[in-house]
Order: structure tokens, then sequence, then C-alpha cells
């Protein structure tokens, strides 16, 4: 009966396909269709199934867990090759590439998983142990408290030899790449902890026996790999109690970054993106002396940078300089009639002060329907005080607000809670950072900033876009490191250096995926050679073209534009639109 029931979307689908309407290359550009898709249930029942399989194989790296997801991943793959394709409605088309591709991206992922699993054995050799406590537990098997005990006892016995050879490994002979797989390892090692007393937490107190044996055994194991941990993170990555994380980032070589474009849907190579950012660095740097130069700083940009950093408002009125910030946005979005505002998006939007330890990763704003405002406190120390001022000043926050609010991500989360929200799966950065940074560009060729000094704060943010498209690729191609990625911010951008540190921490050591940081500009540049085709050409309006991408829902931009224009796909589509002009 539950097989049945699996089968029972692509059934219906059979069914109904023939009756479907189909987008063509002929239909108005200002009539996208917003019927919902033959496969919106299935791509539902695909995401609630993978979800359930992630909540019963839980144990990161486990080899099992692979092989589940593999078999997973071929068997809709299987599935998906058996739906009639020609019949389809565009909207189903679109989603039915969507699947084919994200499954692709999936199972190429399982490799690297692999990868990584084989590089981090030799300093995580226990790991099939506590993942067979795990996965014993998961089958329901009959738990035996005297051998439990007697493996526990013998991984405390191991791990504590592994500790001693990483106490005597001198930190200054370990070489960059052993230092990665440190860091990454110190992470496994902490999930794998974290699922030991998971399972002996399960057993403890409910079977006798079972406690009797394990408890000193357990205690033991669970000390011996704190303490290996801990050497890990001394004498191999070289980072002391008390200091922050060194900054070391895991290349994941050409190879990685050519699957990550092709999931993204990005038919270039990272040099030619590289080239890319290069270029409009050129711009940008014109446009900064043309404001330097109106502000009497002739063409001495960066000094004209230091002014606009210099104008931050007093402690206490953040805020309020966010309220308004907000308010004019939305103001001249409505005027100009660019894209609905629904009035529930405008009223519900909040607002919350990041702490201190926030703003060591996120030294500026995050945003959606709640925006984080960073902004000192009186915790903090003098120095670091004055540069988040002068980091969050008025004229760089001109440009973060609308990005976090209306009409970025605030507006962006609004929307796809409520249209087309089977596509939530497909979610991307390069739609969702980029739709973002692509109104940052919209609203200057719209004249939003009009003094010298709202320029520079604007053009500051496009070149640290810019910026992360450069580092970001170059750092993961191996020719560049973490610390030049620091020096490029603090020299080309205008970053203060600890935020420049605190940015390519983020970027780096944090869940960050390898293009994230990349996306926001080479997203945005996206949406707009897309408006450039279609609004600018005079094919559709701006709201109509803004309106229709947000109620689309989250998906690669090629595939964005394969909507809006009804372009003709096949089953296997591949990546193939050239958006650099």
């Amino acid at each position: 009966m539950a097989r049945l029931c699996a089968v029972r979307p692509f059934l219906l689908l059979i069914a109904v396909c023939a009756l479907a309407p189909r987008a063509t290359q002929s239909q108005s550009l200002a009539a996208v269709p917003v019927g919902a898709s033959e496969l919106r249930d299935t791509i539902a029942l695909y995401s609630t199934d993978r979800a359930a399989l992630g909540r019963r194989w839980n144990v990161e790296f486990s080899p099992a867990r692979r092989d589940r997801f593999d078999a997973f991943y071929r068997e809709w793959q299987a599935r998906l090759a058996k739906v009639p394709f020609e019949a389809l409605s565009q909207e189903a088309r679109i989603d039915y590439v969507l699947l084919d591709h994200r499954l692709r991206s999936e199972r190429a992922q399982l490799q690297r998983e692999a990868k990584f699993a084989a590089e981090m054995a030799p300093r995580v050799p226990f790991a099939g142990v506590i993942t067979g406590f795990e996965e014993s537990r998961r089958r329901f098997d009959k738990v035996d408290g005297s051998a439990s005990a007697k493996t526990l006892a013998t991984l405390a016995t191991q791990v504590d030899s592994f500790t001693k050879l990483a106490r005597g490994k001198r930190t200054d002979s370990v070489t960059r790449a052993e230092k990665i797989i440190a860091l990454r390892s110190i992470k496994y090692v902490g999930d794998l902890q974290t699922t030991m007393r998971n399972w002996q937490r399960f057993y403890s107190g409910y079977d006798p026996l079972f406690s009797w044996w394990t408890d000193d055994p357990f205690r033991r194991a669970n000390d011996a790999i704190t303490k290996y941990s801990r050497a890990i993170r001394e004498e191999i990555v070289g980072q002391r109690e008390g200091q922050e994380e060194p900054i070391i980032g895991d290349p994941i070589g050409a190879s990685g970054l050519a699957e990550d474009l092709d999931a993204e849907m990005i038919a270039y190579t990272p040099e030619e993106l590289i080239a890319l950012a290069e270029r409009e660095f050129t711009w940008i740097e014109g446009e900064q002396k043309k404001a330097s130069r109106e502000m009497g700083f002739g063409d001495d940009w960066r000094a004209a940078l230091e002014a606009v950093k210099q104008a931050y408002v007093p402690p206490g009125e953040q805020p309020e300089l966010i309220r308004r910030l907000a308010r004019e946005a939305v103001a001249f979005i409505s005027e100009r009639d660019l894209v609905t505002i629904p009035p529930l998006a405008d009223e519900i939007w909040r607002m919350e002060m990041m702490s201190p330890r926030q703003q060591l990763v996120s030294p500026f704003f995050l945003g959606g329907e709640i925006i984080q405002v960073a902004y000192p406190t009186d915790s903090m120390a003098h120095d670091d005080k004055l540069m988040s001022m002068r980091g969050n000043n008025p004229h760089f926050s001109m440009a973060t607000v609308h990005h976090e609010l209306i009409p970025g991500h605030h507006l962006q989360g609004f929307m796809t809670s409520r249209y087309n929200t089977h596509r939530q799966l497909f979610s991307t950065p390069f739609w969702g950072e980029g739709w973002a940074l692509y109104w940052e560009m919209l609203l200057w060729d719209e004249g939003f900033a009009q003094t010298p000094q709202d320029r520079m704060g604007m053009l500051f943010w496009r070149s640290h876009r810019l910026a992360r498209i450069i580092f970001s690729l170059r750092v993961h191609l191996g020719t560049m490191t973490p610390q030049e990625a620091i020096d490029l911010l603090v020299t080309r951008v205008g970053h203060e250096r600890a935020n420049a540190e605190a940015e390519v921490r983020r970027s780096f050591n944090g869940t960050y995926s390898p293009l994230y940081q990349a996306a926001y500009m080479l997203g945005g540049l996206q949406i707009r050679s897309l408006h450039r085709e279609l609004v600018q050409s005079g094919r559709m309006s701006n709201k109509q073209f803004h309106d229709t991408i947000l109620q689309g829902g989250r998906m690669p931009i090629e595939m964005v534009r394969a909507r809006l224009l009804g372009t003709p796909l096949t089953r296997d589509h591949r990546a193939s639109w050239k958006f650099i002009q």
C-alpha cells in the first residue's frame, strides 16, 4: 500500500499531462503562467522523503548513510525518467529539469563527502566504532552492556594513544593541507562525540545492566575524545585556549568548483568569472573617483571613503537610522511602481540588535523578516566600538537596509512562503543573495543615491561583493590564501581590518557553501542581464518582471529566464546561458 501511495503522483501526472497548458515562445511575456506545475506534489514528495531519510540516517560521513542516499537518488532518477516530459507544461518542465539537476548534484556531493571522509580517516580511526553504536540502535538491535563496555574501554585507550601522537607533533612543521584536514576532523570528532552521548543516554537508566557495565568506560571514552579534540586544535591547527580559530579554509579545487558551478547552472569557468569581477572593479573605481572629486578629495577615493566612515550616528541612534532608511527605500520603490509590496509585508518586519559575539563573524547587518543590526554595545572595547560605528555608517547602511528588508530578503521570504513553495528545494544563493544585490544595482540606476557620500557607500558594497567573487574562487582554486583575501578587502575595498577578518572567517570557517559569497554579485548580474533583455527592451514592465520572479519561487537564474521567456527545454537540459555582456 505504501509503495502504491508513493507512485500515485506519477500516475495522476500521466493522466493530466495531456490537458496541461503549454508555455510557448510566442506567449505574451506579460502573462507568464502562474498556474500550478503538474510536478508540484512530486517535488513535495521528494523533499519530504529526503528529509525523513535524513532523520533516520543522521550520522555524518557514515558509509551506510552515503550508500542509502545514493540508492535513494538513483531510485528517484529512475522514477523521474518515466515522466512523459513532452506532455508537461512549461512550469512542470522547469520542475523536471530542476529535480533532475538536483539529483545529479546530490550524487556528486556524496562522492565529495566520501573523499573528505577518506582524508579524515587517519585522524579519526575510531569513527566506525561510534557510527556502529548509533546504527545498531537505529536498527533496534538488542544492546549488550558487557560487550559495549569492552568496546568503550578499547576506544578510550586507542584515543589516548592518538592524543599522545598529536601532542608530540611540532606545530611549526604542520603543513596547511594538514591543518585543513585537522580542522575538518575537529568538527567531525565533535559530531561523533554528540552521537556517542546520545547513544549512551538512550540506554542509560532504562537498561540497568547497560548502566552497570558502561558508566565508567563511557566516561573515560568521552573524556579521551575531548582531550584528543583539544590536542588536534592546539598542536595541529595551532589554536590555543582563548584564541580565535585561525582562518584556514577548505579548498575544493578546480574540479570541485566545476561541479558546483554546474549545480548552480552557471555556464562559465572560475577564471572567466574572476575576469568579469576585475572588469566590474574598473567601472567602480572610476565611479569612486567621480564621487571623491565631488566631495573635494580629488582622485583620492580612499580619503573620501574615510570621510564617509566618520559620518556615523551617535550611540543609541542606529535603530532610528534603520527605520528611516527602510521607509525611504519603500517610498522610492512605490513611487516608481517597481514591484508589488504587500501591505502585510511592510507591516510585519522587525528589528533586533546583534550581540558583540555575533558581530565577530557578522560585523554588518543580517536580515529577513527580522533585520539584525550591528552597532556597539557598552561592553565592547573602545577600538571595537569605533570599528563597528565606522563600518555601519548611514551611507554604507543605505544599501544594506533595503538589501535585507524591502525589496530584498524580507520581501523574498514573504513571497516565496506564499507562491510555488515546493521550489524551496531548489533554493540557491544566486537567486536569494543575487536578488537583493540586484536591487542595489537597480536603485543605483534609478538615482536612489543622490549625494556623493551615498554613492560612495553603495559603491563600497559593490566592490565588496566583487572582491568576494575573486577571493572565494581563488582560495578554492588554491591561488590565494585567506590572509591574502583579508588584504584584498582592506586595500582594494577599504574595509576595516577587523571587519575584513570577520568577513573572511565567515566565508571559510562557517557553514557557507564554496560559491555562496560569489553568488551575491554573480546572481545580481544574472538578474540584471535578464532585466536588460526583457524590461529595457520594452517587453515587460518593471513590476511585471519583478513580481513574476518572486512568484516563480527559488531556483537557478537560468531557469528563471526559461520561465520568463518560455524557452524550450529538453529532458536533459544543461546550463548554456551566457549572461556576461
